[in-house]
């Protein structure tokens, strides 16, 4: 029984020992991640589909390399550290907020979801309250656009074949939408996924030009007109470029 016990305890350490890899802020390829631990090919290939099973780790399926995962991202969503992403965008997001009047979100993919993993809420009476943590899918919203567009193009079939993929969505005309937003930067909604609610937003990248998160500025459809969204994009654009420099 304690045998079994130190083994357990071991595989915990394997599994943290993988994950700190990763503190250099580079993807890694398996050979490299077996050098870092010391650990043989084929436990750290265990490992890593476990991780990557439970969304600690993603791998991309182009280039065979890995990366933390955005379960990563939604432990610290909860945490109060000076180099959470989240923590270190919260400045500029009250900014925006301040300069729009509306609610500022940040989303990020896991799987068919996104998560918002960060929100400065507006101040107005009647606003969109946005909590953090919530899952919502991908096949509405204009964050979803963002993160759907700018994803490697392997990553965007495997979201079109996803069991949950909304199938009455037109997919050529929709690839299409996707090509607008990457030329024009943004992408926007309107009454798409609630009635009443429209939103804008723009990606957020990291180092090699990787996307990140998709900042999204939200609020009533009465305020938020696709005219309004519109002029206000050149701000929302300036304001991610900022938080994209933040990640380099």
């Amino acid at each position: 029984m304690a045998e079994e016990g130190k083994s357990t305890v071991r595989a915990v350490e394997r599994a943290l020992d993988i994950l700190i890899c990763f503190t250099a802020g580079k993807d890694l390829v398996m050979t490299e991640i077996a050098e870092r631990t010391g650990l043989h090919k084929s436990t750290v290939h265990r490992m890593l589909a476990t991780l990557e099973d439970k969304g600690f780790i993603e791998r991309d399926r182009v280039t065979d390399r890995y990366r933390l995962g955005m379960r990563v991202w939604e432990l610290s969503a909860h945490l109060s550290r000076t180099d959470d992403p989240a923590v270190i965008w919260q400045p500029e997001m009250e900014r925006l907020r301040d300069k729009l009047g509306e609610t500022v979100s940040i989303y990020v993919r896991d799987g068919s979801e996104r998560i918002r993993i960060q929100a400065v809420q507006s101040n107005q009476p009647v606003r969109r309250v946005a909590p953090i943590g919530a899952r919502l899918p991908l096949y509405a919203g204009a964050s979803s656009k963002v993160l759907i567009a700018y994803a490697d193009p392997l990553v965007r079939e495997e979201i079109f074949g996803d069991p949950s993929w909304l199938f009455t969505i037109d997919l050529d005309q929709y690839k299409m939408q996707l090509a607008d937003i990457t030329e024009q930067g943004y992408a926007t909604s309107f009454e798409e996924r609630e009635p009443g609610a429209a939103a804008f937003s723009a990606p957020i990248f990291g180092r090699e030009g990787k996307l990140v998160a998709a900042l999204s500025v939200s609020g009533p459809a009465s305020r938020m007109t696709m005219d309004k969204m519109r002029d206000a994009a050149p701000i929302l654009l300036e304001a991610s470029k900022r938080m994209s420099t933040m990640m380099k």
